[in-house]
């Protein structure tokens, strides 16, 4: 079965599948302004989203990593969840959002189903761990999730989005847990001046690491760039996969920006 990805910028991606349309982490302010995280952290967006939040058309369900930061969920995106079909999220952020928000915990899953004599196969969505930031710094930046996504008809594994999440033991847990076929990381190895060398998402090399275990046959980064708090860009990823072994390497896949593109999965 073929799925369609298009990569709108930042963290935000729609995912079109058997009929369904899945949106993760709407970010669709204009660039310039200045957004804060909390604890003295905060960012500048630098680049606006390919494709306008009235130009992306109806949404079945939106797979929102967490609801607390202005990079993975702005105003704009904000304002488009009413007209989604279900969104799904932490516990805390669907507490938050109310509605039809549906939380889910690490491991935890929920299904999109069609109804009665629908043509859609059901999607399971299950919930994966994301630490976004060192040991210790949960209760500091909240709770973050990833989403493995699981319908009839694959042939390779699940398509996985992971998140805003450092590389530690939790993520790892996948490579016993799923088959993944198609990954979407969120990288770039996060820093604030503020905190000095802590890292709260991935960087280049842990992308190489990671994809050592999984074995996806596609690895697509994602919200890499885009904002002054990403400190591991496009060269830098290109850099590492070159240098890992060749069926590693083989994998990065990257998306142009605004155009849909679609894959075997």
């Amino acid at each position: 079965m073929t799925v369609r990805i298009t990569h709108i910028g930042g963290p935000t991606v729609l995912i079109e599948v058997a009929g369904w349309r899945l949106l993760t982490d709407p970010t669709f302010d204009a660039p310039g302004r200045r957004y804060a995280f909390g604890w003295g952290t905060s960012s500048r967006k630098l680049v606006g989203p390919a494709i306008p939040a009235a130009a992306i058309g109806p949404i079945d369900a939106v797979l929102l990593s967490h609801d607390h930061h202005g990079d993975n969920l702005d105003a704009a995106g904000r304002a488009l969840l009413p007209s989604a079909g279900v969104v799904v999220t932490t516990v805390a952020g669907a507490a938050r959002l109310g509605g039809s928000a549906r939380g889910l915990t690490p491991w935890q899953a929920t299904r999109l189903e069609a109804g009665a004599g629908g043509s859609r196969p059901t999607i399971e969505i299950t919930a994966t761990p994301c630490r976004h930031g060192p040991p210790l710094s949960r209760p500091f930046v909240g709770d973050v999730i990833g989403f493995a996504l699981r319908w009839d008809g694959q042939q390779h594994g699940v398509l996985w989005i992971s998140g805003d999440t450092v590389l530690y033991d939790g993520v790892l847990q996948l490579a016993d847990r799923l088959q993944v076929d198609t990954a979407l990381l969120h990288l770039g190895g996060v820093r604030f001046p503020i905190s000095g060398p802590v890292r709260y998402t991935m960087t280049a090399a842990d992308a190489v690491e990671l994809c050592s275990l999984l074995r996806p046959r596609a690895a697509i980064p994602i919200h890499y760039e885009g904002w002054k708090h990403f400190r591991n860009g496009r060269d830098a990823i290109e850099r590492e996969f070159a240098s890992a072994p060749e069926e590693i390497g083989a994998s990065l896949r990257w998306m142009p920006i605004g155009v849909g593109v679609e894959l075997a999965i």
